[in-house]
């Protein structure tokens, strides 16, 4: 009855119930029916409330029928029924509608954070022995949701930020809904690892380019704090990647822009980024990474030697002041090499330094990278004097329009001497952009074969110094190509060297205990059949030999 709402009379009941007690007639005729009915009406009450109500609704239900039952033991039944009546409302409530809770709910209660409820869930769950099934909706959910994230290709530019927003509110959820039970956080883990592999190489390549995003000068409001919190909470996704040598191209090549182009928000930034990497992966992954700090700060001591030599100060033309980066060309990423006629002035500093560096560390070998180059310009507009950052391509072109007024691409062209698609993305910066110092005859987003280019003798700018050199930050689909390329390369290296590491200490093995032992020693995601094709490669170039009674062994070739 007071199930129903119904008051009854709590003390007489206790005296009744104690009668039967003392007769020892409470278990058989009082106890077993009384369990009975209590199933019989929870199983109802169960079936009809689940159909009736939304799952946030039907777990408060359950939970505070379970402190009436509790509470009932306490008031007038015997200490002996408790176990059993709870166990019985437990089993008509929960148990038999685990599966109809997470179907109906468990991603409704997920998306919308609702963390008392996921609480509330987990608790009940665990009275039935049932959180393993919760574990596994959780693995599914992430799966689901994540895959979203990293599949559509439409999203990629959000990818990073999506995936680091999913895995703080899963921490949260963990800390305060799943009481951090450590199997549910190997579960996130898991799920993670998974979701990022799910697509090879970008997931790898975006998160570098976050970073890039990330550690670029301009991020206003942002403090060295958050920075710093960021940069951890985006290693933890860093941590599920398999192919991480796809990550360490693409950081090594942003790394390398923001040193030389001076577009590194906070150097401490940079060297604590490297110092979460090389603890993370040792320092043979790090190790070309800190070669291009010492580079840079190397250079600054030659080029301040530069300054006080007696070449700078007896034989450098008036008026530029020039500052060079010596590379280590193991360090740095490579560069294809792109010509280009540059004025008088900088040939001549060209060769002064060269000189000067040459006399120092003689033996060496010094090659101008021209698409890495940076100008400051100094430009007189008819509204007002105004400097120019120009990439090195960019200064090249406009210098041209100090002798002449207008002049075709293909004029251009042959007084730069600058490869075609380098020279329309050269021009379109200059001439298509927000900051357009040449106007562009006729106009039009493209540069086209016929077109004319005139000097702006109405550029305008609120600003004194104007930024026009972004262009060099941008990375080209080329640019983008050959990193990927260059890490293909390089990892088929590292598989014919772990090859011809294992045969030559093994000398016979077969097909099925190289492969597995290959999969071991390599870091990286690689499929069966491009083994076979790099086994194969080295036979032809007689590294190993097929045993000739058994073609499913092979012999290590001295």
């Amino acid at each position: 009855m007071t199930r129903m709402g119904e008051a009854v009379d709590r003390t007489l009941l206790n005296h009744l119930l104690r009668m039967f007690t003392a007769l020892g007639i409470y278990s058989e005729s009082f106890e077993k029916p009384f369990l009975e009915g209590t199933a019989e009406f929870y199983a109802s009450e169960g079936v009809r409330y689940m159909q009736l109500s939304d799952v946030p609704d039907y777990l408060k239900h359950v939970e505070a029928r379970l402190h009436e039952e509790h509470e009932r033991c306490v008031l007038y039944l015997d200490a002996c029924t408790r176990k059993a009546l709870v166990a019985t409302a437990e089993k008509q409530l929960l148990d038999r509608h685990t599966h109809a809770i997470l179907d109906k709910g468990f991603t409704l209660l997920m998306d919308a954070n609702r963390i008392p409820d996921l609480q509330r869930m987990y608790s009940l769950f665990s009275r039935v022995s049932a959180l393993e099934l919760l574990r596994l909706a959780l693995s599914a959910y992430i799966k689901a949701t994540g895959q979203g994230i990293v599949l559509d290709e439409m999203k990629d530019k959000d990818m990073v930020s999506s995936l680091l927003d999913l895995k703080a509110r899963l921490d949260t959820i963990w800390e305060e809904s799943f009481l951090k039970n450590e199997a549910f956080s190997n579960t996130i883990k898991d799920a993670f690892e998974h979701l990022i592999n799910l697509r090879q190489n970008r997931p790898a390549e975006l998160i570098a380019k976050f970073l890039d995003e990330k550690l670029r000068s301009g991020n206003k409001g942002t403090s060295e704090e958050e920075l710093e919190n960021t940069l951890d909470r985006v290693l933890v996704l860093f941590r599920f990647i398999q192919g991480k040598d796809v990550f360490e191209a693409f950081y090594k090549k942003d790394l390398a822009k923001r040193l030389l182009l001076g577009k590194s928000a906070s150097i401490d930034a940079e060297k604590s980024m490297i110092s979460k990497l090389k603890t993370e992966c040792g320092s043979q992954f790090t190790n070309k990474l800190e070669g291009m700090f010492k580079d840079i700060e190397l250079s600054k001591e030659i080029n301040e030697s530069f300054k006080q030599s007696s070449q700078a100060r007896t034989k450098l033309p008036s008026g530029i002041e020039m500052s060079v980066h010596v590379l280590t060309t193991g360090y740095w990423p490579t560069y294809p090499p792109m010509e280009v006629r540059l004025p008088h002035e900088l040939n001549v500093y060209q060769d002064i330094f060269k000189e000067f560096y040459l006399s120092k560390y003689s033996g060496r070998r010094l090659m101008w990278q021209n698409s890495l180059g940076h100008c400051v310009l100094k430009a007189e507009f008819p509204k007002g004097r105004k400097e120019l950052a120009v990439s090195l391509f960019q200064t090249v072109v406009l210098m041209l329009f100090n002798d002449t007024q207008r002049l075709s691409l293909q004029d251009i062209k042959d007084a730069t001497g600058i490869e075609d698609k380098e020279l329309r993305r050269t021009l379109q910066s200059l001439a298509c952009g927000k900051v357009r110092v040449l106007q562009k005859q006729p106009k039009g987003r493209d540069v086209e074969d016929e077109d004319q280019f005139v000097f702006n003798d109405d550029f305008s700018a609120p600003l004194f110094r104007i930024k026009v050199n972004a262009i060099q930050m941008k990375e080209t689909v080329e640019e983008n190509a050959s990193t990927t390329e260059r890490v293909f390369q390089d990892r088929q290296y590292q598989i014919d060297a772990a090859i011809v590491r294992i045969m030559k200490t093994r000398k016979v093995l077969s097909h099925t205990l190289l492969i597995t032992e290959l999969f071991q020693q390599l870091k990286f995601p690689i499929k069966p059949a491009d083994l076979k094709k790099r086994i194969e490669s080295l036979i032809d170039r007689e590294y190993l030999e097929r045993d000739k009674s058994n073609p499913q062994i092979y012999n290590y070739l001295a």
